[in-house]
């Protein structure tokens, strides 16, 4: 093809490094004001967050433990993984794990419902589907904390010189140990407050970063820059890898598990809001990457979200590795304190905490030094995977049991059913 002003010899727009992502100014002026624009949406949202009538506001508090837990480290890997296997079609995949989410979220509900229902008598097999989940769930949660742990270390070192796999291992290893001593000698009272500075962190960076890349989407759009890329997967691989993807948007159920705290509508509507505002944030966000970048800007790694944003405003990776670390430490944390707990409940007492520490961290290093990321968030959401199918079987069980809702009982099972077919098949991104 002939070179052509402003083409490339593929016939593709070329990128002007010199021009700025705001029209009309010079590129120095447009990035200051850009990256200005960035940090006073993201100091109002968290001054928004902490904001005492909302902060203090029960459904908001009760709102933002599964909030935080949805976009999580999901929001860091999300972006590049579903650009790169899905193309065009990123954005439709996103909707797609989110409506997944919402269904599996529903049997949560009801199960929520069906526990708080006093008078009637759940029966042995629900007992028995119920003390499986939640062994499951711990096992989910030594995933987990191996996938938020080896995601901190790979964003620790990625504005260093040090960006590698081995340094990456090696920082995840040793927060493994900060941990293990913390939860060993103290437990983790001290770094509760930590979590809930982080949601702050995170959501209001994560305002800030959306703003960034619609001012980056409406530069495009003016320009006439906009891309379409080929999906690099379809058919049935391209299902199965989003079936390795579900962890990426687990975190819901975690108001299932706030009891002592709120009561049953509370944690009903909670969940709820957690999961419109996750699904809005998360489908907004890949509707504003699918369209923009080109495949040469798309390197493969688990931090390529931060080569993506380095070309929207060099103020963007900088806040998004702080936002990292803070919520992948506190993420750790709170799964760590929370499969400990629930393997000291189901064991009786016989596997003491300290010894539940030990056995997630051993497991973690396992992970750490046989997997990479990828293969680790296949293995977690397989996990979860599980769990979710169960919880569908508790549901389809409790609706049956009623006799008047046959139609909830068969859509549960039918969610138990694809939980399992996601726990088989679920299959990782190959770099």
């Amino acid at each position: 093809m002939p070179d052509r002003p402003g083409l490339d010899q593929s016939g593709t727009r070329r990128r002007d490094p010199d021009a700025g992502p705001v029209p009309g100014l010079t590129p120095v002026g447009a990035v200051l004001i850009l990256n200005l624009l960035i940090v006073v949406v993201a100091l109002a949202i968290g001054g928004l967050l902490l904001w005492p009538r909302l902060a203090n506001k029960p459904l908001w508090r009760a709102t933002i433990t599964p909030l935080a837990s949805i976009i999580g480290s999901g929001f860091l890997v999300l972006g590049p993984i579903l650009e790169t296997s899905y193309g065009y079609l990123a954005p439709v995949m996103m909707a797609a794990l989110c409506l997944g989410a919402w269904l599996f979220g529903s049997a949560i509900r009801a199960n929520i419902r069906d526990i708080n229902t006093e008078g009637h008598d759940r029966g042995v097999l629900a007992g028995q589907i119920e003390t499986a989940s939640s062994w499951v769930l711990a096992f989910a949660y030594v995933i987990s904390v191996a996938y938020y742990l080896n995601l901190l270390g790979a964003f620790s070192v990625s504005l260093t010189p040090f960006d590698d796999q081995l340094h990456a291992r090696l920082v995840a290893s040793a927060v493994m140990l900060i941990i293990l001593a913390v939860g060993w000698t103290k437990g983790f009272k001290a770094l509760e407050r930590l979590e809930q500075v982080s949601v702050g962190i995170k959501l209001a960076i994560i305002a800030g970063l959306l703003v960034g890349l619609a001012v980056f989407n409406a530069r495009h759009i003016g320009s006439g820059e906009m891309h379409v890329v080929a999906p690099q997967i379809t058919g049935w691989p391209a299902i199965t890898l989003a079936f390795g993807l579900i962890v990426t948007i687990q975190g819901f159920e975690t108001s299932r598990y706030l009891r002592a705290e709120y009561d049953a509508a509370t944690r009903i509507r909670s969940m709820r809001l957690a999961q419109i505002i996750s699904t809005a944030i998360y489908v907004v966000y890949i509707a504003l990457i699918a369209y923009v970048f080109t495949p040469s800007e798309l390197p493969f790694s688990e931090t390529a979200v931060v080569d993506m944003m380095r070309i929207v405003a060099p103020i963007l990776p900088i806040l998004l590795v702080g936002a990292a670390l803070s919520a992948q430490f506190s993420a750790a944390v709170a799964d760590t304190g929370g499969s400990g707990g629930l393997m000291v409940e189901l064991s009786g007492g016989r596997i003491p905490l300290r010894l539940a520490y030990a056995i997630l961290v051993g497991a973690g290093f396992v992970l750490t030094w046989t997997s990479n990321i990828f293969e680790i968030i296949a293995y977690a959401s397989r996990a979860f995977a599980l769990y979710y199918a169960l919880q569908a079987a508790l549901a389809a069980l409790a609706a049956w049991r009623t006799g008047a809702q046959p139609i909830k009982a068969a859509g549960f099972a039918s969610l138990g059913l694809l939980g399992l077919a996601m726990t088989v098949f679920g299959t990782p991104v190959e770099g």
